[in-house]
């Protein structure tokens, strides 16, 4: 059996949010390297399956990876003479469909490294997130590393002194904010709320923290608008009980809902494309 087939590459791009482009060998003339209907798999530093090899196959994996570059979801068609042209000698020709697919990464900022946050990253790691996970304090860390939790590698731990600069170093566009100190979670949801990429802000507390909150950002100069983007108290109300593995559970639920709306709504974008792709392929 062949090892990584173009199926198992579209399975690896999805479940690592990465960007790939699926090649279908279309209409041919003559001899051809692969029969109608054969796939691969291009991402930009691997390939899934082959089309047959040699000039083929070789420039369509450069062209693949030209699309790549251009970040956005499209559809083309490219036309490949085999004879003198490529220096292949089936003596063909054949259509080639590049379909592109981008993988839309969110990127987490999560701070604070205590027990809700140990028992929610082991279950947001799975999902399509890049995360940086922050405290100041090193001894959340080491607790981390003695629990023989081992991070996944689209997470990244991040002792920071200031906590707020952070946000300076890395584009975000979810922010969870659960730490020890309630002055430090004001400083980072003030912060995080005059940041135009952030579209969502969770702060774990009660209604009562969540009013002063709201009351003291209001003063300093954050209007109404700008304070739809805090969710205080975090995560799904329906899901009771505060231990910790409760609270991370309500909390991935949002996240998960949050996601899937985010997929739902590119897949809209997306589905004028597909129309013109099928009419495409009517053609070949």
């Amino acid at each position: 059996m062949m090892k990584n087939q173009w199926f198992d590459g579209v399975m690896h791009c999805q479940n690592n949010a990465k960007a790939y482009v699926v090649l279908t060998v279309m209409g041919s003339v003559g001899s051809t390297p692969r029969a109608q209907g054969t796939k691969m798999v291009v991402t930009e530093d691997r390939i899934f399956d082959t089309i047959g090899g040699g000039q083929l196959e070789h420039l369509s994996i450069k062209k693949a990876r030209e699309l790549l570059t251009l970040k956005s979801q499209s559809q083309h068609v490219e036309y490949f003479p085999l004879g003198a042209k490529l220096a292949q000698c089936c003596g063909g020709a054949t259509h080639v469909l590049f379909e592109v697919f981008c993988q839309h990464v969110n990127q987490l900022m999560l701070f604070g490294a205590g027990h809700v946050a140990q028992a929610l990253v082991p279950i947001i790691s799975q999902l399509p997130l890049n995360i940086v996970w922050v405290d100041s304090r090193q001894e959340m860390f080491d607790e981390v590393d003695k629990s023989e939790l081992q991070l996944p590698t689209n997470v990244s731990a991040l002792i920071a002194e200031d906590c707020t600069d952070a946000l300076d170093e890395y584009p975000v566009n979810y922010v969870l904010v659960m730490t020890h100190d309630h002055q430090l979670d004001f400083e980072l949801v003030h912060k995080a709320l005059n940041i135009d990429s952030v579209e969502y802000l969770g702060l774990i507390g009660s209604a009562t923290k969540a009013k002063r909150f709201r009351t003291r950002l209001a003063i300093h100069g954050i209007s109404a608008p700008m304070l739809e983007k805090l969710v205080c108290p975090v995560g799904i109300t329906d899901i009771p009980g505060k231990r910790p593995i409760e609270v991370a559970v309500s909390i991935a639920g949002q996240l998960i809902g949050l996601l899937n709306k985010h997929e739902s709504n590119e897949s809209q974008n997306s589905q004028a494309a597909w129309l013109q792709t099928k009419e495409i392929a009517k053609l070949l």
